[in-house]
C-alpha cells in the first residue's frame, strides 16, 4: 500500500515524497482514511509507530479549504510536553509546505506576547499544552467555539501528569458537534472513561498490544551496584558501538551530575530537564539532532515525542518508576523500522520496578553480562567492593584494639615448642606424687588465644615464692599442712590429708 491509496491530495503526496517516505506505517494506513471520513477515532499504538503523521496528514487536507478567523482556531492539538508540541509543529511545517495554512504554538517557557499576536491574526492549527491554553483562555485571549477538530495526543501521559481535569474543561468549551481523535500508547480506565464521555461512536484502531515493546529493539538489563552505575555506563558507551544515545534518569539532579561527569570523561554530551528554560532545551535538542552532541542525558520530560533519526541506543541509568515510562523511553530508538538497543541499569532496589516492567510487557528482559566484555565496569566494581571490605576490616581493627598482639602470638606459634622436662631428683624427693595445681587446670580451659600469648613454661616446676598475690595457690606435700597458708578444707583431688 502507498500513501496515494489513502485518499490524500496531490499537494500532500508531493510533500510526503519530498520528506523521503514511500509507504505508510500500519497505524497510518488504518487511521488516515477514518480521519478523512470525519469519524472520531481511538488509536492505541506504541510510540515510534508514526502516529503523529496519522493525524497531521489528514488534518492538512481537511483544513485546506477554509479560512481562519481571529482568536478562533479551527483545530486544536493537545500535547503533554513542550517538546512534543514543538515536534508536531515541525511536522505541520514539513508536510504542509504546499498548503497555505497558519499555525500557532502555545507552550510554557516562552513569551506570551508573540503567541497572542499569532492568535489575533487567526490560525488554522493551534498546538498547545493544557496549562498554557487554560491560562490564555482565562485571560480572554482565545475562543474555542470555532474549533471543529480536536486531537488529544499521548492521553495516558496526560493522565500521568495530572492534565485530565484540564482536558475535560477544555472539551466542554468546544462545540458539541466536532471530530475528536484520541491517541494513546495504553488505555487505562480513566482514559477509557474520558473517551466514553467526549467521543461520539469512535472507531478503535489498535496496531499493537498495549504496552508491547518494539520488537526491533534489543533489550537488556545490567546488574550493578549504586556506586558502579557510572562506570558501567561509561563501559557500555565505549564498547557497544554507540553512535547516538539518550540516557534517562529519574531526577533532574542526577541528569545534571551525570552530564557533568560524561563531559569530564571526554564524551560529547548534553542535558535536558524540566528546570531548563525553553530556549536552552530547544538549543540542546537541536544540537543533538545536528550531531554536535551524540549523547543526551534526559529526564522523563523527553521520554515521549522526541523523534530523532538514528538514535542507536537508549540507556535507563535509573530504572523508571512507572512501567509505562519504560515503553516510552526505549521507544526513542528502533523507530520507523530501524533497529536499536536498550540497556537498563538495575540495582537490588530496582527489583520491584523491573518485575512491573516485565509483567506489563509480557517479556523477560535478558541479563547482559558485562564481565564477558573486555575490562569493563564489573572489574572496577569488584575492585571497589574489595576496597570497601578492606576499609571495613581496617575499621574493625580500630574498634577491637588488640590486633598488634597477634604478631607476637604468630611468633610463638611459629617457634617449635620443646617438651616440658621434669627434674627427676625433685620428683623422687617429694613426699607425695606431684599433682597439677588448680590454677593449671584453669589454664587448660582458657581460650586458645590467651594460652598462645603466655610465655613458654620453664623446665622445672618450683614452689611459688610470691606470697602477696591476690589468688592463693595450693602448696603440695606435707609443707602445705605446716605452713599455715591454707585456710580451708583441702580438696580431695590434691591427694593429701589434713593434719591436727
Amino acid at each position: 500500500m502507498s500513501f496515494a491509496d489513502l485518499g490524500l491530495s496531490e499537494e500532500l503526496l508531493r510533500s510526503i515524497e519530498t520528506s523521503g517516505y514511500t509507504e505508510p506505517t500500519p497505524i497510518q494506513a488504518q487511521a488516515i482514511p477514518q480521519v478523512l471520513m470525519m469519524r472520531d477515532i481511538i488509536a492505541v499504538a506504541q510510540t515510534g509507530t508514526g502516529k503523529t503523521a496519522s493525524f497531521v496528514l489528514p488534518m492538512i487536507d481537511i483544513l485546506a479549504g477554509s479560512r481562519a478567523r481571529a482568536r478562533m482556531p479551527r483545530s486544536l492539538i493537545l500535547e503533554p510536553t513542550r517538546e512534543l508540541a514543538a515536534q508536531v509543529a515541525e511536522n505541520f511545517e514539513k508536510y504542509g509546505a504546499n498548503h497555505k495554512l497558519s499555525m500557532a504554538l502555545l507552550i510554557g517557557g516562552v513569551q506570551m506576547g508573540d503567541q497572542v499576536k499569532a492568535l489575533e491574526k487567526g490560525v488554522d492549527v493551534l498546538i498547545a499544552t493544557p496549562g498554557r491554553l487554560m491560562d490564555l483562555f482565562e485571560r480572554g485571549k482565545i475562543l474555542l467555539t470555532g474549533c471543529n477538530l480536536l486531537v488529544i495526543d499521548e492521553a495516558d501521559r496526560m493522565l500521568d501528569m495530572g492534565f485530565i481535569p484540564d482536558i475535560e474543561t477544555i472539551c466542554t468549551k468546544l462545540p458539541a458537534q466536532r471530530q475528536t481523535l484520541l491517541f494513546s500508547a495504553t488505555m487505562p480506565p480513566p482514559i477509557k472513561k474520558l473517551a466514553d464521555r467526549f467521543l461520539s461512536n469512535p472507531r478503535t484502531i489498535e496496531v499493537a498490544r498495549p504496552a508491547t515493546a518494539n520488537i526491533n529493539i534489543v533489550q537488556h538489563k545490567v546488574r550493578v551496584t549504586s556506586r558502579g552505575k557510572r562506570e558501567a555506563l561509561r563501559h557500555l558507551l565505549l564498547t557497544d558501538n554507540v553512535t547516538t544515545a539518550i540516557v534517562f534518569c529519574n531526577r533532574k539532579t542526577t541528569v545534571r551530575e551525570l552530564n557533568k561527569s560524561l563531559l569530564g570523561l571526554g564524551f560529547k554530551s548534553g542535558e535536558i530537564h524540566g528546570d531548563m528554560d525553553q530556549s536552552s532545551r530547544i538549543a540542546e535538542l537541536q544540537g543533538f539532532k545536528d550531531g554536535k552532541i551524540n549523547i543526551l542525558v534526559a529526564s522523563d520530560v523527553a521520554a515521549r515525542g522526541l523523534d530523532v533519526k538514528g538514535v542507536s541506543h537508549v540507556f535507563n541509568y535509573d530504572a523508571p518508576w512507572h512501567p509505562d515510562d519504560y515503553i516510552h523511553r526505549i521507544g526513542r530508538t528502533g523507530r520507523a523500522g530501524a533497529t536499536g538497543r536498550a540497556f537498563t541499569l538495575v540495582t537490588d532496589d530496582d527489583a520491584e520496578a523491573v518485575d512491573g516492567i516485565e509483567k506489563l510487557t509480557g517479556l523477560k528482559i535478558p541479563l547482559f553480562d558485562l564481565s564477558a566484555s573486555e575490562g569493563g565496569a564489573v572489574a572496577s566494581d569488584t575492585a571497589q567492593g574489595a576496597e570497601t571490605r578492606r576499609g571495613e576490616r581496617g575499621r574493625g581493627r580500630s574498634r577491637g584494639g588488640a590486633k598488634p598482639e597477634r604478631t607476637e602470638s604468630r611468633q610463638v606459634e611459629a617457634a617449635p615448642v620443646a617438651p616440658a622436662v621434669v627434674d627427676v631428683a625433685v620428683v623422687e624427693a617429694a613426699a607425695e606424687p606431684v599433682k597439677q595445681p588448680a590454677p593449671a587446670r584453669k589454664r587448660r580451659d582458657e581460650p586458645a588465644r590467651e594460652r598462645e600469648a603466655r610465655p613458654p613454661r620453664t623446665e622445672k616446676r618450683e614452689e611459688p615464692t610470691n606470697k602477696t598475690r591476690s589468688e592463693p595457690t595450693a602448696p603440695t606435700g606435707a609443707a602445705a599442712a605446716d605452713s599455715g597458708e591454707w585456710n580451708g578444707p583441702v580438696p580431695g583431688f590434691l591427694g593429701v590429708s589434713a593434719l591436727a
